[in-house]
């Protein structure tokens, strides 16, 4: 069974304000079984509320509309799905009378605009708030269930869980939807595709989706079963393949981030990072420490943008920096060594770079060099990252959480 959902509102479609109930909603009805097939957001206009309603009716056995439920001219979403769906709106004096006691016991007079939402679509069960003066609706329209649910987070959650899914367990089929990610370092999204689609595209369900995000990808399986045990062992036909094809460029298969999967691997090994940054300026520190519980092997770093700080705090030679410049194999291999030198780190990590926007020292922007330091020496990582500055750095800090990853693995 499918749902769409519908956010009203005209202040959703500027960037001041987040639709969070759609996400909310998708939870709920996924834990039914019932798979969101499409999310709309409309503004205030009552045609367009009504088009959004009679597509999502001709594809949907679920829509869901949110908001627009209020008392004033721009709440517009009970007239477009009576609408939608021809039938009349109906006055309920009874929900006039309910929501001018609610204004009493806030010594408030009700306004006449609220009778507004005392207005019923014909034939639509009436779903009562008691955290607001806004009623929500279900309409049984042929073969579909339309929802009209209103706008206010805590409003919307409190009649969604006590109303609206007792109601939906009796007419959705029994089934389970259960999801798989894979987090994946070391690749380009269109190798980690051509890898793993002979296996995947073998199948309908699960299905497969591959996210991308700055050096981050993410393989999303989503099986749907009548029972736990049918799904989980959907995801598994097809995990196995991918798992074995992908091997350790995996760096999570619970969705935990690369800086959660280090910082783990660091405290099995009793094991402590200390880090030296230049181009990336503190964003590898940042993204460790916001583990918590991270102070159990992360000791500090450094943060040298100048040449002088690199060769006052770690020891970087001048001979070093005018041979072969900041940015170079040599640089961040002698700001690594450095960096363990002066902390007695089990591991160090040292970047340099350039971001841009224009190069310097004639290096082309986007190189980047990550030194990773241990009581076996240094190793150094060369790569030229596309893209703008900000993305440049957040490359940079991927690489360099990979490459000690990779390191903590092979010696665990």
């Amino acid at each position: 069974m499918n749902a769409e959902i519908i956010a009203v509102g005209s202040e959703l479609l500027t960037p001041q304000r987040l639709d969070t109930n759609s996400l909310f909603l998708t939870q709920q009805l996924n834990d039914l079984g019932v798979e969101v097939t499409t999310k709309y957001i409309v503004g205030d206009n009552r045609d367009h509320v009504a088009d959004a309603v009679r597509r999502a009716m001709s594809r949907a056995e679920i829509v869901i509309l949110s908001g627009g439920l209020g008392p004033t001219e721009d709440d517009v979403t009970r007239e477009a799905v009576a609408l939608a769906i021809d039938r009349k709106l109906v006055f309920h004096a009874e929900i006039s009378d309910h929501i001018e006691q609610r204004f009493r016991q806030m010594n408030r007079k009700m306004a006449e605009v609220n009778r507004r939402q005392a207005f019923v679509i014909e034939g639509a069960d009436i779903l009562p708030n008691d955290r607001g003066t806004a009623p929500g609706q279900w309409i049984d329209e042929s073969e579909t269930c339309i929802l009209l649910l209103p706008g206010p987070p805590h409003e919307l959650k409190a009649m969604f869980t006590r109303q609206c899914i007792p109601r939906l367990e009796r007419v959705v089929p029994k089934q389970v939807i259960r999801t798989l990610v894979f987090r994946v370092a070391g690749m380009s999204e269109s190798d980690l595709d051509q890898t793993i689609s002979p296996v995947y595209k073998k199948y309908d369900n699960p299905v497969t989706t591959i996210l991308a995000g700055d050096g981050d990808l993410q393989v999303h399986l989503r099986a749907h079963g009548a029972s736990e045990p049918d799904a989980l062992g959907l995801l598994t036909e097809v995990a196995g393949p991918i798992d074995m094809l992908l091997g350790e460029r995996i760096y999570s298969r619970n969705g935990d981030s690369l800086e959660a999967v280090v910082g783990e691997l660091l405290k099995k090994r009793h094991a402590t990072l200390a880090v030296a940054e230049s181009v990336t300026g503190g964003l590898l520190a940042q993204r460790i420490t916001s583990v918590p519980g991270s102070s159990t092997y992360f000791l500090g770093g450094f943060l040298t943008y100048s040449n002088k700080m690199k060769t006052e705090l770690l020891g970087v030679s001048e001979e070093t920096l005018q041979l072969h410049g900041a940015v170079s194999k040599e640089t961040a291999e002698a700001m690594a060594l450095g960096t363990r030198r002066r902390t007695g780190s089990t591991f160090a990590l040292s970047i340099t770079g350039e971001a841009g926007p224009e190069p310097i020292e004639s290096v082309p922007v986007g190189t980047v060099y990550v030194g990773l330091a241990d009581a076996a020496g240094c190793q150094v990582l060369h790569r030229v990252f596309l893209g703008d500055r900000a993305r440049i750095r957040v490359f940079a800090t991927q690489m360099a959480l990979d490459m000690l990853r990779k390191k903590c693995t092979v010696v665990s």
